[in-house]
C-alpha cells in the first residue's frame, strides 16, 4: 500500500480539532453547572436547557446540513460552521444571563451540526486508498467518542483554575487554527446528485421535539398543568406528522423504511439509548460528587478518569473484539455491561459511594466504548450499499438526540422524585445549596431526596440496558458479521464513505 500524502494526514489532523470540540461540548458542562449556577443563577428548568439545547439543535439539523453540504460544498460549510461555532463559544464565555447562555449554546450547536457530516465527507476525499480511508474514518469515530468522555475532565481541569466561561473560551484557538489551515489543506466536496431540502420536515422534527421536551421539563419542575400537557401533545403530534411525511416524500430526511431491518433497528436503538443512559449518568453523577459528597471540581474530574480510560480503550479495541466474538455477541456484551454499571450506582449514599461510582464507570465504560465504536458500522453494514450514507447519518443523529434526551428526560425524572420527597420549595439540590447552604439542618434531607431520584434514574437506566440486550439476543442473527449483517463479508469495508 503506498503511503497517503502527508497533506492528507495533516488535513485529517486539522479537521479532527473541530470534531473533538463538537463532541466535548456535548458533555463539558457536566462539571461546570455548579459554577454556572453560582455565577448567573439559572432556575432548575434553565439549567437543564443550558445542558440540553446543544444536543437537540445538533441532532435535529445533522441530516439537514448533510443535504446542504451536498448542494453548496462541504468545505465551504465546514468553514461557515466553524465560524458560527466560534462565535457562539465567545458569546457563551461571557454570557451575563441564563437566557444569553442558552442562546449561545444554540448558536454553537448550529455550527456543530454543520461540522460532523461535512467533516466525514471531506476526510473521505483526502484518502484515495480504501484501506487508508477506512483507517482515517476509524480515527474520526474514535475522536468523536473520546470527545464525549474527556469533556467533563477538561472542564474540571479548567474550572480548578479559571472561571466557568473558560470551558467555552478554550474552543477559540482551535477554531482559529482550523479557519487558517483548512482552505489550503482540504478539498471542496459536493454531492453528485444533491437533492432539495424539505423545509417542512426540518421544522416538524425540530419544533416537535423541542415542544415535547419543554412540556416534560415544565411538568417536572412546576407540576403537571394544562400548559405542560398541551406542549407534550402538540410536540408529539408534530413528530407523528413528521414520520408520516417521511413515508410520502421522494427524498425524506429520515428513511423510515430502513428500520424494517432488525439489525439496523437494534443498532440505532443502541446508539440512541446508550448515549441516553451515559449522558444522564455522567451529568447526575457529577452533581452527586460535588453537591452530595462535597468534592471539588478537580477531584470530581479526577474520579472520572478511570472510567474514561476504560471507555476509550474499549472503543479502540472493539474491532478486535468483534473479530473474535462477532458483532452480535459484542452488542449483547455492550448492553449487559452498561446495565451492570448502572446497578452499581444503587449502592451510593450520603457519606460513601466514590468506589461504587468508579466501579460503575469502569464496568459501564466497557459497554459504552463498544457502543460508540460499533453502532455506525453495524447500522451501515445492515443495509444495502446504496443506502449506507443515509444509515450513517441516522446513526450519528441517534447519538446526538440520545445525548440530549438523557439529560432532559432522566434529569426531569430526578427532579420529579426530588420534589416528591423533599418538603421544601427547592426543585433540585443545587438550588437548595444556593438558597440555604450545606450548613442548613435540612441539607441531609436534600441529600436523601437527591439520592432517591439518583437511584430511580440508575434503576430505570439499567432496565433499559437489559431490555436492549434481550432485544439484541432476539433480533440479531447468530451469523451476523463484523459489520452487522450476515452478508457483511461481501460488502466493502468502507461503505460508510458513500
Amino acid at each position: 500500500m503506498p503511503p497517503a500524502p502527508r497533506r492528507a494526514w495533516t488535513g485529517l489532523l486539522v479537521t479532527l480539532g473541530p470534531v473533538l470540540l463538537v463532541a466535548m461540548d456535548g458533555s463539558v458542562l457536566f462539571l461546570a453547572m455548579p459554577r454556572i449556577n453560582e455565577g448567573i443563577q439559572p432556575t432548575t428548568d434553565q439549567s437543564l436547557w443550558i445542558l440540553d439545547i446543544y444536543g437537540f439543535v445538533v441532532g435535529s439539523l445533522l441530516i439537514t446540513f448533510g443535504n446542504v453540504g451536498d448542494r453548496f460544498g462541504r468545505r465551504r460549510l465546514l468553514l461557515i460552521g466553524a465560524s458560527v461555532f466560534g462565535l457562539g463559544s465567545l458569546c457563551g464565555s461571557f454570557a451575563p444571563t441564563p437566557e444569553i447562555l442558552i442562546a449561545s449554546r444554540a448558536l454553537m450547536a448550529l455550527g456543530g451540526a454543520t461540522l460532523l457530516p461535512s467533516a466525514l465527507a471531506v476526510i473521505s476525499e483526502l484518502f484515495e486508498n480504501p484501506v487508508q480511508r477506512a483507517r482515517a474514518i476509524g480515527i474520526f469515530a474514535a475522536t468523536f467518542a473520546a470527545g464525549f468522555v474527556i469533556g467533563p475532565i477538561v472542564g474540571g481541569l479548567l474550572l480548578s483554575r479559571f472561571w466557568w466561561g473558560s470551558v467555552f473560551l478554550i474552543n477559540i484557538p482551535v477554531v482559529v487554527a482550523f479557519l487558517c489551515l483548512a482552505p489550503t489543506l482540504l478539498k471542496e466536496v459536493k454531492g453528485t446528485r444533491p437533492g432539495k431540502i424539505d423545509i417542512p420536515s426540518v421544522l416538524l422534527s425540530a419544533v416537535g421535539l423541542l415542544l415535547a421536551i419543554y412540556g416534560i421539563k415544565h411538568a417536572a419542575t412546576y407540576g403537571l398543568d394544562l400548559l405542560s400537557g398541551a406542549l407534550v401533545v402538540a410536540g408529539t403530534g408534530l413528530v407523528v406528522v413528521f414520520v408520516r411525511r417521511q413515508r410520502r416524500i421522494p427524498r425524506p430526511l429520515l428513511e423510515i423504511g430502513l428500520f424494517r431491518q432488525h439489525v439496523f433497528a437494534v443498532a440505532i436503538l443502541t446508539g440512541l439509548l446508550s448515549l441516553f443512559v451515559w449522558s444522564a449518568a455522567a451529568y447526575l453523577s457529577m452533581t452527586y460528587l460535588q453537591s452530595v459528597l462535597g468534592h471539588s471540581v478537580l477531584v470530581s474530574a479526577t474520579l472520572a478518569v478511570p472510567g474514561a480510560v476504560v471507555l476509550t480503550l474499549s472503543s479502540v479495541l472493539t474491532p478486535r473484539l468483534v473479530e473474535r466474538i462477532g458483532a452480535r455477541s459484542a452488542l449483547i456484551l455492550c448492553h449487559f455491561s452498561m446495565a451492570a454499571g448502572m446497578a452499581l450506582l444503587l449502592f451510593t449514599n450520603e457519606t460513601t459511594g466514590v468506589l461504587f461510582y468508579i466501579a460503575s464507570t469502569v464496568v459501564a465504560g466497557i459497554g459504552f466504548g463498544i457502543s460508540f465504536s460499533l453502532v455506525a458500522d453495524t447500522a451501515v453494514g445492515a443495509v444495502p450499499e446504496s443506502r449506507a450514507g443515509a444509515a450513517g447519518a441516522i446513526a450519528e443523529t441517534s447519538n446526538e438526540i440520545g445525548n440530549a434526551l438523557g439529560i432532559a428526560l432522566l434529569g426531569s425524572l430526578l427532579t420529579v422524585v426530588f420534589r416528591m420527597t423533599f418538603p421544601g420549595d427547592a426543585t433540585g439540590i443545587a438550588e437548595f445549596i444556593e438558597e440555604s447552604g450545606t450548613a442548613s439542618p435540612a441539607f441531609a434531607t436534600a441529600q436523601a431526596a437527591f439520592l432517591d431520584g439518583y437511584h430511580v434514574v440508575a434503576a430505570l437506566a439499567g432496565i433499559i440496558c437489559v431490555a436492549l440486550g434481550l432485544l439484541a439476543v432476539r433480533w440479531i442473527p447468530r451469523d451476523t458479521g463484523a459489520q452487522g449483517d450476515p452478508a457483511a463479508s461481501q460488502q466493502p469495508v468502507d461503505t460508510v464513505n458513500t
